[in-house]
């Protein structure tokens, strides 16, 4: 008699003891619950970078497609985004709102060298993610120093020592002037061009000439440029100043070998309003692919992203790169979401994203997936050489890693 009691009344607790071990596994920091995950992001809708106020759009689009899904194990995403007008002072008043007052789990894909710079101290202090952000500078990957904060694509530095690698092969007596934007973003690119080439970088260089972000023109940059003599030009700006360079080289009839950094890559946001005819022949480098290239138009994943756009952004210019970017780090992001599961803490949120390993988000180049470690912020560390020619790029060479040496 006893035993059956005791069976019975095991039977009846068991449900308890398991709806008790689920609600314990929940694990919680500010911005989750059972039923959202709020997301703060920083981007520079207006200014002279607002070029990029694309990727912050486009990210809460795909949001509102994961919502309309069901969400990420059933919790909506709030996806909170606001303008910093590219300005250190306005990044970090920002930031200290999403944290402070909208009690945001993580900062996503903050954009800008620059902004990012004066916010990383802060959200690392406060030990909020700063997760995947949207510039290459090297000291995104510095898991050791600043364990909140990782990068996501190739750095600058890697970036730029591909470009060296490729002017030491193919124009070994290059005489190289460098246009750059007078902060971290630009000083980066500088330092990795300098390392690619390494003891001939101070024979080779002829000409280094910053141009200030406020500035509402970089026609005199140019001109100083062409009068140096430089017969490689290595464009490191933004792309406002990228589509002004481009009009002025071919204005004054400057037929440098011209290299562009890719964060000025887009056709639809660079090439467009520079006109097709002045880009001809100019040299990028990338790491995802074009899907208006014909090349691609089968491609299931090319399809997908299509489809997304039409769905959540009809209307859009399919050939500004900002839209796959933004694309392939929000997947990016829903990923390690996905992972952390219940556990929805800062520190496993970190976890997570530092387990990444050979995950597609879409649309990159073959060969290229987004890999992390513990030891490893660097998400994407490869790239392809690319040419402009006609209205679109096409893509040569192997895929290779701008990895320092010895690294």
């Amino acid at each position: 008699m006893l035993s059956r009691w005791l069976t019975a009344a095991l039977a009846a607790a068991l449900p308890c003891l398991a709806s008790a071990t689920a609600v314990a596994q929940k694990k919680y920091d500010p911005g989750a619950s059972d039923t959202t995950i709020k997301i703060g992001n920083i981007m520079p809708y207006s200014g002279p970078a607002s070029a990029y106020g694309t990727i912050g759009t486009t990210e809460a689009a795909y949001f509102r497609k994961i919502n309309d899904e069901g969400g990420i194990n059933g919790r909506k995403i709030e996806f909170i985004s606001y303008d910093d007008g590219y300005s250190p002072p306005k990044a970090v008043e920002q930031v200290r709102k999403l944290v402070e007052n909208d009690n945001v789990l993580l900062v996503f894909n903050p954009l800008g060298t620059p902004s990012n710079t004066a916010i990383q101290k802060y959200l690392n202090s406060k030990a909020v993610p700063q997760l995947f952000v949207a510039t290459g500078a090297t000291k995104w990957g510095d898991p050791k120093n600043n364990p909140w904060t990782m990068g996501y694509q190739p750095t600058y530095q890697g970036e730029a020592r591909i470009y060296a690698a490729y002017i030491l092969a193919n124009k070994p007596d290059a005489k190289i002037g460098i246009l750059y934007q007078n902060d971290d973003f630009g000083k980066d690119y500088l330092q990795g061009m300098k390392e690619g080439l390494g003891d001939k970088a101070a024979s080779m260089i002829i000409a280094e000439v910053p141009y200030e972000i406020a500035s509402p023109t970089i026609d005199n940059e140019i001109l100083k440029l062409k009068a140096s003599g430089a017969d490689v030009l290595f464009n490191i700006s933004t792309p406002k100043f990228a589509a002004q360079g481009i009009r002025k080289i071919s204005e004054v009839g400057w037929k440098p070998m011209h290299i562009l950094a890719n964060v000025s890559s887009s056709v639809g946001a660079v090439f467009k309003p520079a006109g097709f005819e002045n880009g001809q022949g100019i040299l990028s480098a990338t790491f995802g692919k074009d899907p208006t290239d014909p090349q691609w138009k089968d491609a299931p994943d090319v399809k997908e992203w299509e489809a997304f756009l039409d769905k959540y952004m009809p209307g859009v210019d399919k050939t500004n790169a900002n839209y796959v970017y933004a694309y392939g780090v929000a997947r990016t992001l829903v990923q390690v979401l996905k992972q952390a599961g219940d556990d929805l803490t800062r520190e496993n949120i970190m976890r997570q994203a530092a387990n990444l390993k050979n995950f597609d988000p879409g649309l990159m180049l073959p060969g290229i997936t987004v890999n992390t470690g513990p030891s490893d912020f660097y998400p994407l560390e490869q790239e392809q050489m690319m040419r402009f020619k006609g209205d679109r790029w096409e893509m040569f060479g192997p895929v290779i890693s701008g990895e320092k040496k010895g690294s």
